[in-house]
């Protein structure tokens, strides 16, 4: 815990620290000299709340779409009067294995017009093997046949038993699921910068590259005086921007950690 929790402490105090305080490493776990210059920077440029509402949509859809996959390929994987389960989960564990690559993946994509589409960061990430493999787990050890038999002795179908006996039994899973989903779409990264050309679709974690880069181009076109200047404001400005990409999920944690704990043991067996 420690481990994690102090250089975490110490990126949060730098971000609000004086920049001769952070410069001279003054600062550990406590700001020193209390200064919001690193974030006034980050804000003040104008693609970072639309960064913001466009990691937002990609995060809450993109999440919501692989929970739903994800248990439509489980569910029936895990049923064991289900025919060639063991068939369709070999295919499955063999993605894990051998990939396409990126040129496939770029002309695929483009022949499906998700070049430059808010699409292509949600649907082509939508269900992970893993995540499958996981549910399915869950699902096996935690639903017994019998119940199904019960619930068929009383009429029900199997969409019926989906939708009111195993997905209320299945909130572990689900909030397990929806973390892992969640976290990933909100650090993407390397998909944005290879499809999205419009600089209004870019999610936050390019946003945020972006305001380095300009950054550091902007130094270089300085006077000696100004870039020493603009040099101590380098680092408060990289703290800030860590925080500001970091703290909606560690904001979000807390609620699913009770799911996530009880959860976490599920993929120690993947049989």
């Amino acid at each position: 815990m420690l481990v994690i929790l102090l250089p975490l402490l110490n990126i949060l105090a730098s971000s609000f620290s004086d920049t001769l305080a952070v410069n001279t490493g003054k600062v550990w776990f406590w700001p020193v000299g209390w200064n919001l210059k690193g974030y006034k920077m980050v804000f003040e440029y104008p693609q970072v709340m639309r960064g913001y509402a466009n990691t937002i949509l990609y995060t809450v859809c993109g999440s919501a779409c692989g929970v739903f996959l994800t248990f439509l390929a489980a569910y029936p994987l895990s049923r064991k009067d289900f025919f060639g389960r063991n068939l369709f989960m070999g295919l499955i564990t063999f993605t894990m294995l051998f990939s396409g690559g990126l040129i496939p993946s770029y002309l695929l994509n483009k022949s499906l017009g998700l070049v430059d589409n808010r699409l292509v960061m949600i649907i082509p990430g939508s269900v992970s093997a893993m995540n499958v493999i996981i549910a399915r787990t869950f699902l096996m050890s935690n639903i017994p046949d019998e119940l199904l038999d019960a619930t068929r002795i009383d009429g029900a179908n199997d969409f019926q038993f989906l939708t009111r006996i195993v997905i209320p039994l299945s909130t572990t899973i689900i909030a397990v699921l929806a973390l892992w989903y969640a976290v990933g779409h909100w650090n993407s990264y390397t998909t944005a910068i290879i499809y999205l050309r419009t600089a209004s679709k870019y999610p936050l974690q390019v946003v945020l590259r972006n305001i380095l880069i300009l950054s550091q181009t902007a130094e270089m076109l300085m006077d000696t005086r100004q870039q020493a200047e603009f040099a101590a404001m380098q680092d408060l400005i990289k703290y800030a921007l860590i925080v500001v990409a970091s703290v909606p999920m560690l904001i979000l944690y807390p609620f699913l950690q009770k799911y996530f704990v009880r959860g976490i043991m599920i993929g120690s067996l993947k049989g």
